[in-house]
């Protein structure tokens, strides 16, 4: 093959692989769009499904391609709804985002096979988990209630309504955030199972 027809090849591949990525996040930014609460969280806690497309992204794609696609996934949702948060919402939901798909992408990586992507998926369920609780505390839930001029102590007591154990900052993100990332990293492992291997020759070819 003479350099140019390697330059072409090359070309072409980078152009076919920014283009993957690019459907990926809109089709993730659109997936954002459809959240809904669970009646045993608090209502500003919502679920969605936007992990399914930056996961399958990853495991197609790579860690890199999934970190992008998460990105990508953020901008959308802003330029269509905005922030409330000075952005320090989306930058959080972003690094949270990444710390589910990033370690099953990786895990992946060096071992293809469905006990590697499952074991991934758990990996990056459990990292979410920790990840989250942290964010949540330390991040989103004090600009939260910045942004919305509420006291801290305002936003506790929406969750001790719905849970007797919650009581201050610490059993909140105990009580609530964390099941919410578990339930949403079991779900998305779940349809991921289910639909990869039906979707993901369509981002190899």
């Amino acid at each position: 093959m003479s350099s140019t027809e390697s330059g072409l090849k090359k070309n072409y591949l980078n152009i076919n692989m920014i283009a993957k990525i690019a459907v990926m996040g809109a089709l993730a930014g659109a997936l954002m769009f459809f959240e809904f609460p669970l009646p045993f969280l608090p209502p500003f806690y919502k679920i969605d499904f936007s992990e399914v497309a930056v996961l399958i992204s990853g495991f197609a794609l790579g860690p890199l391609a999934a970190v992008l696609v998460e990105f990508i996934k953020i901008v959308v949702h802003l330029l269509i709804k905005g922030t409330t948060t000075l952005f320090v919402g989306e930058l959080a939901n972003f690094l949270i985002g990444c710390s589910f798909v990033v370690p099953a992408a990786l895990i992946y990586k060096y071992h293809k096979n469905k006990r590697s992507a499952l074991y991934g998926m758990v990996i990056g369920t459990l990292s979410m988990m920790l990840f989250g609780a942290l964010v949540n505390a330390f991040i989103l839930l004090p600009v939260y209630a910045w942004a919305y001029q509420m006291p801290m102590d305002a936003l506790i007591a929406m969750g001790s309504e719905l849970n007797a154990n919650i009581t201050g900052i610490f059993t909140f993100v105990i009580f609530a955030t964390t099941p919410l990332n578990l339930i949403k990293g079991a779900a998305c492992t779940v349809i991921v199972s289910l639909i990869y291997k039906r979707v993901s020759p369509l981002l190899k070819k």
